[in-house]
This record gives structure tokens, sequence and C-alpha cells, in this order.
């Protein structure tokens, strides 16, 4: 079990939040009106949409945009989406995987294809950098939840697997809040999650995610494995996007002087 910093990985994300955050809704309202289409307009009794939901609480989208997507699904009006991975490399062999969500397949492909392209990268075939992560459970809470030793401790009597924390700062950015991060087993992740709402209350997220087995720490690909990431990113369909590169502080120095 590692408590350890990861604030620095995500410093060089200050200048995209305001242009994601459009984005984000979007994306979360489709997450919600697929999960309300499948399996009903009840969060109690749909676990996928209450899973969407507190999601979307916890990026601050309001409540009524959050009903207006579960009306939409339960109501059947959004399309039929179905949810892809694609995968591929950029610069100097790191690793992405991509997270999809899409009416229209053919469309998304051609636009991933093109985002690598365009940037130095291609795209892959399946398999071909899956196998170098593990899709494992991720789960989100505020700093002001608990100090360190506490969530620490709680994560390990439920079942977690690691902890990182954000370093708090005098400095924090509005466009984000640092965060426990507590890391399960792919198949715990509603048990523990569970377990630690009963504990802290709703988590800020909670989200199978792909987790490198090893970062490539290579500071001068910075650039360019974010011009992948952030064209990437900026994809209507595309939900997550996910890469091996070690955003370490000498990599995001390199990064903001370009």
């Amino acid at each position: 079990m590692a408590g350890h910093s990861k604030w620095a990985n995500i410093q060089h994300r200050k200048g995209r939040q305001d242009k994601l955050r459009s984005k984000l809704f979007s994306k979360l309202a489709k997450d919600i009106a697929v999960a309300a289409k499948m399996g009903g307009p009840d969060p109690d009794m749909n676990p996928r949409l209450r899973l969407a939901i507190n999601n979307a609480k916890g990026q601050s989208m309001p409540k009524d945009n959050i009903q207006r997507a579960v009306d939409k699904g339960a109501g059947g009006e959004g399309a039929d989406y179905e949810e892809l991975r694609y995968e591929g490399f950029g610069p100097g062999g790191i690793g992405f995987i991509i997270e999809a969500s899409t009416d229209n397949t053919n469309r998304t492909a051609m636009e991933v294809r093109t985002a690598f392209s365009k940037n130095g990268g291609n795209l892959g075939e399946t398999g071909s950098v899956a196998y170098m992560f593990d899709q494992i459970g991720k789960i989100e809470y505020p700093l002001d939840i608990a100090d360190e030793d506490t969530v620490m401790e709680v994560a390990i009597e439920v079942g977690a697997d690691d902890v990182e924390h954000d370093e708090a700062s005098d400095d924090q950015w509005d466009e984000y809040e640092p965060v426990h991060t507590i890391y399960t087993q792919r198949d715990d992740l509603g048990e523990v999650a569970s377990n630690l709402e009963a504990k802290f209350g709703e988590a800020k997220s909670v989200n199978l995610v792909w987790k490198a087995q090893n970062d490539i720490d290579n500071p001068d690909l910075a650039a360019q494995v974010m011009r992948i990431n952030d064209a990437l990113e900026d994809l209507d369909d595309v939900s997550s996007v996910f890469h091996n590169f070690d955003m370490t502080e000498e990599a995001a120095a390199k990064l903001d002087a370009e």
C-alpha cells in the first residue's frame, strides 16, 4: 500500500479545464442517458445509473441537467450507443487506451485514427497496448474528508489495494480539486466503493480505469504525448483516455516551456 503525491502529474492540465468542462458535461449526460435507457430511471435499482449520477454530481453538474439526461434515456429518446475501446501508440512507444461511446462506429474510428496520425502517433490493433495496463477500480474523494492516515486505514480495512494523495496547496487552482485516490481490484470496485460511502459519504468519482503497469519516463516527449492526448479528449465520442507516460515535474516543466 503506497501513499504518495501525484500533484505534479496534473499540473500541466491547468489551462485545459475550462475548455473541457462543457464537453465533460455532455459526456456525463450521455453516460446518464445510456444507463437510464439500459436499466431504467431509478438509481436505487440501476447501479450503473447511480454511478453515472454520482460522477456527474462530483463534477458539479447541475441537477436539472442530470434529470434531463435521465428523462431522455428513460424515454428512449437517446441514440443506441455502442461502447468501444481503441488502442494506439504515441512517440517513443507510449501506449494509449481510448474508451468511447458512439452511435456511429465508422465516424468514431476515423476521428480517433486522425487524432493519432495528425499528432505523430498511430492507431494500433486491439490488444496491442492493453497488455501493458491493468483495468482496476479508481475512487476519488476530496482531501477534506479526512487526513491521509485515516483514509489509508479505512481503505485497507475495506479491501482497497492502493492509495494516493494529492498535495494540499495554498495556490490550488479553481479548475482542479486535489483528491485522495483509492485503487481497487476490478471486481472489488462496487463493494469497496459502497463501504467507503458508508464511512465518508458519496465519492467525487467511481470508475474503472486502465492503469499502466510501468510508466515511461522521457520528459522530452511531454509535448508530443499531450498533443495526442488532448486531441483524443476533444473528440465528442471519447469518454476516457489513458496512457503510460510519466508526467514528472521535469516533464511538466518542459511542457510549460513549449
